[in-house]
């Protein structure tokens, strides 16, 4: 997010200057490392958490078609600075990978006949395919069907244009072309305190990790994009804006494989679906990660619990978060989310047994002798006052704005970096509202859409698509 930010900010006004801090020894280290995140570049091809059913038996396909469209402008983004020279050739970053979803059982199967008939006319994706044939599935990822139960019931639908993206490469990219501009970027240093200062800029306190002296710098604008870390400077920062916000903590794990034996038999990001009554961010998949051109299988996620806001946080943070003005709302979401309680408790539970068969439902044929463990990121899952229920648990992201604009930051998890462009460009119309005119032509060459509805256009939609996936090198 905060790389992302720096790089419109850089386009828009080159002439302003661009701290930035790292606590860690090397940026994109928490949530932003391939092996921390899905990587999916999120579009909601093939998440069914996004395309809930509705009571009535009816497919609603209004997140997806938001969370399609938003990963669209981040595309733009990435094609316009690729084709500036501030970002290198694309597969760097970005690989074209398949999008699947994989369901098995009756009921599942007419679910995804419906989603697929709500969604394949869509302007945003052309090209959904729908099959319970195994052996058109098995041509699609052929993993999927060997060792499975003959007459077993099974459905998959396919986008081939579909990606995995690398944010750990993209954000150090970024970076770079950042400091190739003038930014500064510190690591090692860590944000101890933020001051508003009588003339409204901010005085932001500094420590060098190791043997340093505290030191400080002042700033006219500040982004918190600490990922976990946020919410707590966020409060320390004093605005009104955070007050009753609150966070929960989730950890994670992945199974990963590298065998290239193993691996080169499945090129695609395969999503299933939730257990009922589990929340959206145990959505099964077993992905295609490309991460420093490196092709591996990654499947999960296996959820659990930490009191840390990052990975490398404290014991602590869950703790030091509580104040007085969002402790009842953290009381009253975690009274309302019982189930998600449950649910970390019977992951925690699970034997490693019990969590390998998770990946036979997908791979049936998986031996555990190529599979090993991956610790993944930590999220921080929004907690926020609600005026009827007194606190809400929210799964997605937060931006948080000062009333005058000089301060914003980030809370939440999902669908996170995918979605970086837009939500940065929410932080500018929030934060600087008085330069938005001036800055359109730009942002518009930037991003040809900005301020457009891609989805309602079926013909720019597919000129659009087609134009970044060129630029992007993203074949079908």
């Amino acid at each position: 997010m905060s790389a992302t930010l720096g790089a419109m900010i850089k386009q828009l006004e080159p002439s302003w200057t661009i701290q930035i801090y790292e606590a860690l020894g090397d940026v994109a280290l928490e949530s932003s490392n391939p092996w921390n995140n899905a990587g999916t570049g999120h579009s909601a091809l093939c998440e069914l958490n996004y395309t809930p059913e509705r009571s009535d038996g009816t497919i609603d396909t209004s997140s997806a078609v938001k969370v399609n469209e938003q990963f669209q402008v981040s595309r733009q983004f990435w094609s316009f600075l690729v084709a500036e020279g501030a970002l290198p050739q694309p597969d760097a970053f970005i690989n074209s990978t398949p999008h699947m979803s994989f369901v098995w059982g009756e009921k599942n199967v007419e679910y995804l006949r419906k989603r697929h008939e709500a969604l394949r006319e869509h302007p945003l994706f052309q090209g959904l395919e729908f099959s319970t044939d195994s052996s058109v599935i098995r041509s699609w990822a052929p993993v999927l069907i060997p060792g499975r139960a003959k007459g077993q019931p099974i459905a998959a639908t396919r986008i081939a244009a579909g990606t995995d993206v690398d944010f750990g490469s993209l954000t150090r990219l970024l970076l770079t072309y950042l400091q190739g501009e003038g930014a500064l970027l510190e690591v090692d240093h860590r944000v101890t305190n933020l001051t508003k200062l009588a003339d409204g800029t901010w005085r932001v306190a500094l420590r060098k990790q190791v043997g340093g002296t505290p030191t400080t710098v002042d700033a006219r604008f500040v982004f918190v994009g600490a990922g976990g870390g946020a919410l707590h400077l966020l409060q320390k920062s004093g605005i009104d804006e955070i007050k009753g916000f609150g966070g929960f903590p989730v950890s994670g794990e992945f199974l990963r494989c590298d065998d290239p034996a193993i691996v080169g038999k499945h090129q695609a990001k395969v999503y299933g679906k939730a257990a009922v009554g589990s929340p959206p961010m145990s959505v099964p998949h077993l992905d295609t990660r490309v991460v420093d051109g490196q092709a591996s299988l990654m499947f999960g996620p296996y959820a659990g619990f930490s009191p840390k806001f990052l990975k490398h946080g404290s014991m602590f943070d869950l703790f030091a978060s509580i104040r007085a003005h969002n402790l009842y709302p953290m009381i009253r979401a975690g009274l309302a989310n019982l189930s998600l309680v449950k649910y970390l408790v019977g992951q925690l539970a699970a034997s490693k047994q019990t969590k390998f068969e998770a990946l036979r439902e997908f791979m049936p044929d998986a031996d555990p002798k190529d599979w090993y463990r991956i610790t993944a990121g930590q999220r921080v899952q929004v907690i926020k006052k609600d005026r009827k229920k007194g606190g809400v648990l929210q799964f997605g992201t937060e931006v948080i704005t000062a009333a005058d604009g000089t301060i914003a930051g980030l809370l939440g998890a999902s669908p996170g970096a995918s979605t970086a462009v837009p939500i940065m460009l929410s932080v500018l119309e929030r934060c600087f509202p008085d330069r938005i005119a001036a800055w359109k032509p730009r942002l518009n060459a930037m991003i040809p859409t900005y301020g457009d509805d891609l989805s309602s256009d079926e013909r720019r939609a597919a000129s659009t698509i087609g134009a970044t996936a060129e630029a992007l090198h993203i074949h079908a």
